[in-house]
């Protein structure tokens, strides 16, 4: 692998190459938007694209059929409109059929019942396209509590009252287990979950039985169907019970879902959190990605478990085997970079800092396809988090041998990771990398970094280094000067603190280069932007005038001190009347 080369998705277009972070989502993000584009050109003006010049013709190559083929009313017409998922049209259809007296069947019925719930009575997008629940992880961790509300469910669609798939659920002159299993899935997946209720108790009352993947999302809406930990918990064994009474085996989606609902019990999650893990060890289900995260956050909002040992157990168990996607929420809400978090910087649960099992993790991380997991963000900020527990307790060697093959390959750094960075090379006293650092900081544009340039020029300045460190110093503060002088249109212009200026004059000083710490520096900023220079400043840029013998910088110094009304004024003057020698025009 190249360490210098960006995300393959990248490498078609060397123009688009980013340079940071931000760069790479807005390109991956347009790279989609493109494709998404592309499908809804071919979709709403499929007769362009309907003629095959390929020879010889392959069907799997070529775009797919989007228009009805069968014309008139039938039922085949109808299955059609179904299969090309044309939501609208089908219910049109199905509408014009019955008011003609044309018997439609139960199984033609059911799959536009399916249709319809899957899409929530709404037109398909190739955004609803995807079967994962409404999310809960992203609420329940960053969302003010809120008023409980029987059967209320963040979600994007909404269940709307008496909407086409309840007015032909009512109208069916003959109803199966199927056509209640799709509308309490339905129904779950939209959000209204007491309606989901509701229909399961008229399934019993019917006396058909409920199939698994039905089972699963009524047991993913106990949380908002129940206020109390308990009363959730207790009525997940309902449906737990019922599952046994109908001889419904469970699955992995029915543990993963139970788990999801343990989340949001409190304590009663975590005394039972383990239980439901030995179950699926009796039956022989094997967990995937997203039964660990659902264990993992259970667990860590507990103060008597030690997490390290949970983690590490996860690790022990994870890392035998490499993973395939089997729950929606596998790669969606298993985020790797969460659990490192927990390592370095303790948020969850507590601060454990423990560098051996940040390896663990990532060699877990890197089996097989488990990367795949991870989106381009996610993967950044795994990276990220993993190189600032690397700083954190690495040796600085490793630490650059680690950012040399991760940056720009891997990942982009975070003005955190540099940030990161540079403390680490102050802790090694290893300040003789700042420059190569300066220089990756331009190309990810992190250049106009407040923060990060005042932490550059404070290391920099912070002590003498040989002149051959110094000289290269002074050159990147002269390209941090270029910097807060440089105006662009679309650029505000950075304004001079006195800590960054008192840092670039004392670089300049000690490098020899008095001419531009007195007048590009001192004389015309010092004064323009009101900022007091330190003692140091002015002590090492007299000492610079002394080196290169120029009294008239060094009387120069004396006069902006006394205008400045600084204490060390006198000082000043005694040191200049006594080591330089002056004309009488200059005493």
């Amino acid at each position: 692998q190249d360490p210098t080369a960006a995300h393959y998705m990248f490498q078609d277009d060397p123009f688009l190459m980013p340079r940071n972070a931000a760069n790479s989502r807005l390109f991956s993000l347009s790279k989609e938007s493109g494709r998404n584009a592309a499908k809804y050109i071919i979709k709403q003006f499929p007769q362009y694209f309907d003629k095959t010049f390929a020879e010889p013709n392959i069907p799997c190559l070529m775009p797919e059929i989007l228009t009805p083929q069968i014309e008139g009313l039938s039922e085949e017409a109808l299955k059609e409109r179904i299969h090309l998922r044309r939501v609208k049209d089908s219910v049109d259809l199905f509408d014009q059929l019955i008011q003609a007296g044309t018997p439609v069947s139960l199984e033609t019925t059911n799959s536009l019942l399916d249709l319809l719930c899957f899409y929530g009575d709404g037109e398909s997008t190739p955004e609803k396209e995807d079967l994962e629940e409404p999310g809960v992880n992203a609420s329940e961790q960053k969302a003010p509590k809120r008023e409980f509300q029987r059967g209320s469910q963040p979600s994007g669609s909404r269940w709307r009252e008496n909407n086409n798939a309840e007015r032909i659920f009512k109208i069916m002159p003959e109803r199966n287990a199927h056509s209640y299993c799709t509308m309490i899935r339905g129904m779950v997946k939209h959000g209204a979950s007491a309606k989901a209720y509701d229909m399961y108790i008229g399934l019993l009352n019917e006396r058909h039985k409920a199939d698994v993947h039905t089972f699963n999302a009524l047991i993913t809406a106990v949380p908002y169907l129940k206020e109390r930990f308990l009363e959730r918990w207790e009525l997940a064994k309902v449906f737990l019970n019922h599952m046994a009474q109908q001889e419904v085996q469970p699955n992995l989606l029915t543990f993963n879902a139970l788990l999801k609902t343990l989340r949001r019990c409190g304590g009663v999650g975590r005394s039972t959190a383990l239980l439901v893990i030995k179950e699926m060890e009796a039956l022989d289900i094997e967990p995937s990605l997203a039964t660990y995260d659902h264990l993992l956050f259970i667990l860590y909002r507990g103060a008597d478990l030690c997490p390290s040992d949970i983690i590490s157990e996860v690790l022990d168990d994870v890392g035998k085997r490499s993973f395939a996607p089997q729950d929606p929420d596998d790669g969606m809400d298993f985020n790797i970079s969460d659990n490192l978090l927990c390592l370095s910087l303790g948020e969850k649960c507590c601060d454990l800092k423990d560098i051996k099992l940040a390896y663990r993790l990532n060699k877990v991380m890197e089996k097989g396809d488990n990367w795949k997991f991870l989106d381009m963000d996610r993967l950044n900020a795994y990276w990220s988090k993993f190189f600032s527990l690397l700083c954190m307790m690495e040796q600085i060697d490793v630490v650059l041998k680690w950012y040399k093959e991760m940056s720009s390959s891997l990942f982009y750094p975070t003005p955190k990771n540099i940030l990161d960075l540079l403390q680490a090379l102050d802790a090694a006293n290893h300040l003789e990398v700042i420059p190569s650092v300066w220089e990756d900081m331009k190309q990810l544009g992190f250049n106009r970094r407040q923060d990060l340039l005042e932490e550059l020029l404070s290391l920099m300045s912070r002590e003498r280094h040989p002149d051959e460190i110094q000289l290269a110093f002074a050159k990147c503060a002269e390209e941090i000067k270029a910097v807060h002088e440089q105006t662009r249109r679309e650029q505000s212009l950075l304004e001079w603190t006195g800590s960054a200026l008192g840092h670039v004059a004392l670089l300049f000083s000690r490098a020899g280069r008095t001419q531009e710490a007195w007048y590009v520096n001192m004389m015309e900023h010092f004064q323009q932007i009101n900022r007091i220079p330190t003692d140091q400043v002015m002590n090492e840029f007299l000492n610079c005038a002394k080196q290169t013998n120029c009294p008239d910088e060094a009387i120069k110094l004396v006069k902006l001190a006394a205008s400045l009304g600084l204490p060390s004024s006198q000082r000043l003057k005694n040191r200049t009347e006594k080591e330089f020698e002056l004309s009488e025009k200059q005493k």
